[in-house]
């Protein structure tokens, strides 16, 4: 069942790609993951960018022909590009030294102790990605910030005054000319909001965009999965951002705290950890509010599976996942409910009721 844009409804299923890309069949090329993908029941796919898998982000930048045989081949699968993600470029463009290291086994060899080298390939990375999303088709892209304030997260030692002030108009510097080049392309750049990143709530996200000077291309990739384990009321986000909200992973977690450790989750692993991510129906998150919200004001983006869940097999979780979303997906009504019942309508019958003629 396929729900296009124009109706003004939410499109799915979608599926990331990112979890599922593999070196054997049907995970290895892009026709594969495509057939693999329909067959389970989605009509969208997300594609990760960083290595050739999927596609090659920089002839996909450069070519029109090559853009176009990456439609057909999905299309030809009974599936379409839903977006394209940057994300882990888009951590690239703002490390902290503390995990310089560890970000840096997602760069290139020739940056790598090069953070400098690595931000500007980084920045580039996305410049390709705008162009490469304007030649497919899409409307919007994913990515995340990057993080300079993040190891400043709890408020001990004591925040020097100005720190996060800092931080975030460096954020801007950087960012602000790769949305103008999304601009130039048409397409929304959407921050996944989610811990490790500077813009992780929806406080931090409205100081990014009070830096970039409420840039209209800076909007939400809504995964309501992080909102929840920072137990935070991840539908009012909804009705706080919707005009900003231009992705939507669909991703559940669950929050079960004790007396041994909370939030911060205490240093143990995802399983022993309080807040943990679960597959589609497994978990706390109300994914029939969210999709009534969405639906309500209007959110005509895609829904995308993305599976991340420390206790389900991958492959249960994607069959079950495309089921669970398309259960989800609502029509939205074109004519009032008690349209059956509708009486006529006239400025003096209406003033006549009111008993004022």
């Amino acid at each position: 069942m396929h729900h296009s844009s124009s109706s003004g409804a939410i499109r799915g299923p979608g599926i990331f790609l990112a979890q599922f890309v593999g070196d054997e069949a049907p995970l290895d090329t892009l026709p594969n993951l495509a057939r693999w993908a329909a067959s389970l029941g989605y009509v969208g796919v997300q594609l990760p960018t960083l290595g050739a898998k999927c596609l090659d982000l920089k002839q996909a930048a450069e070519s029109q022909t090559y853009c176009d045989d990456l439609n057909g081949i999905c299309a030809e699968a009974g599936v379409q590009i839903s977006e394209l993600s940057t994300h882990l470029q888009g951590q690239l463009v703002a490390v902290h030294p503390a995990f310089d290291e560890l970000f840096d086994d997602f760069a290139p060899i020739e940056v790598r102790g090069n953070p400098k080298a690595r931000t500007e390939w980084a920045i580039d990375q996305l410049r390709l990605a705008a162009k490469a999303s304007e030649r497919l088709g899409l409307a919007a892209h994913a990515t995340f910030s990057g993080a300079l304030v993040w190891p400043y997260l709890y408020p001990w030692p004591q925040r020097p005054k100005g720190l996060v002030d800092e931080g975030f108009a460096e954020l801007s510097r950087r960012w602000r000319p790769i949305l103008d080049a999304f601009d130039e392309a048409g397409v929304d750049l959407c921050f996944e909001i989610h811990p490790g990143e500077d813009l992780h709530d929806g406080a931090s996200f409205e100081r990014f965009l009070e830096a970039v000077d409420q840039h209209s291309r800076a909007k939400i990739l809504y995964d309501p999965s992080h909102l929840l384990l920072q137990q935070l009321d991840y539908l009012g986000f909804i009705d706080r951002y919707h005009d900003r909200i231009g992705m939507f992973h669909v991703k559940d977690a669950e929050f079960r705290p004790d007396a041994r450790s909370g939030v911060y989750g205490g240093y143990q692993d995802w399983v022993e950890r309080p807040g943990r991510f679960r597959s589609l129906g497994d978990g706390q998150v109300d994914f029939k509010q969210i999709f009534s919200k969405l639906t309500q004001y209007g959110y005509d983006g895609w829904a995308v599976l993305e599976w991340e869940c420390c206790l389900k097999d991958g492959a249960q979780g994607a069959e079950e996942g495309a089921r669970f979303i398309e259960q989800h997906l609502i029509t939205r009504a074109t004519r009032a409910f008690d349209d059956f019942a509708g009486v006529e309508s006239s400025a003096a019958r209406n003033r006549r009721l009111l008993g004022l003629e």
